[in-house]
């Protein structure tokens, strides 16, 4: 009785062993998606921005084929990161708020569709390029019609991805993370007021000036270390070994 009694205790400590690890594993996987989402969108940003924002952007597009083909597929892999991190981070979030944990993956999943939806429409404007300097610089009333309604379109997308979806889910987050405690709180409150500035960033973003967009340094600094604390030290074991308990 003594002996199954102790192989019983063994095969918990075993199972719960295994559950820490996943953990582990899991938060080193999410640093590494929140790193390759910030990384891959800043050089795809880079990449485009010239391009998309130049009054003669068709020529241009034409001219830097690879910058766009490049730059489109750096937003795709931020898109497919973002989606990354909402289907990873779930199983963790799920067990201090199950309805919240669903807000959270379904954010970033649809900020992830609407990144491919604006790499579309980029790549799209690639081809409108390309057949616009094919034409040989005819009444290009058309072409450029039919490329303002793909970048606004492209922005649309990108608005209701990024300044839409990633806020929310980065209020979620942040929440839940300050909740339950399973990485230090001044992590999360500094991701909460710094999804709340992104909030203003976009209200202000008609003014134009440097001093609006620096109101998101606050929140993309806060994501990279919240990404290398998780590498780093992971979730706080003790807070979701207590929670297991709990369960």
């Amino acid at each position: 009785m003594v002996e199954e009694e102790e192989n019983q205790d063994a095969e918990e400590e075993q199972a719960k062993k295994q559950k820490m690890d996943s953990y582990r594993k899991t938060a080193i996987i999410v640093g590494l998606l929140f790193i390759s989402a910030t990384v891959s969108y800043s050089i795809g940003i880079i990449l485009l921005d010239p391009i998309l924002s130049s009054s003669d952007y068709l020529t241009e597009a034409y001219e830097n084929e690879y910058s766009m083909i490049i730059g489109a597929f750096f937003v795709l892999i931020a898109g497919v990161s973002a989606a990354g991190i909402g289907i990873m981070i779930f199983t963790i979030l799920k067990k201090y708020n199950e309805s919240l944990a669903l807000g959270y993956a379904g954010a970033r999943i649809s900020e992830g569709l609407l990144f491919t939806v604006n790499v579309l429409f980029i790549l799209t404007l690639l081809s409108l390029s390309q057949e616009f300097m094919k034409a040989g610089a005819p009444d290009d009333s058309y072409y450029q019609a039919f490329g303002i309604i793909l970048i606004a379109a492209g922005d649309w997308a990108f608005i209701l991805g990024f300044g839409v979806a990633f806020t929310i889910s980065a209020l979620i987050l942040n929440y839940v993370l300050y909740q339950s405690k399973i990485v230090p709180r001044w992590i999360s409150v500094w991701g909460f007021l710094g999804a709340l500035l992104l909030w203003v960033y976009y209200l202000l973003q008609p003014l134009g000036n440097a001093f609006v967009g620096l109101i998101q340094v606050p929140l993309a600094v806060q994501e990279m270390v919240f990404a290398v604390w998780l590498i780093v030290k992971g979730f706080n074991l003790p807070a979701m070994g207590s929670k297991e308990e709990q369960t």
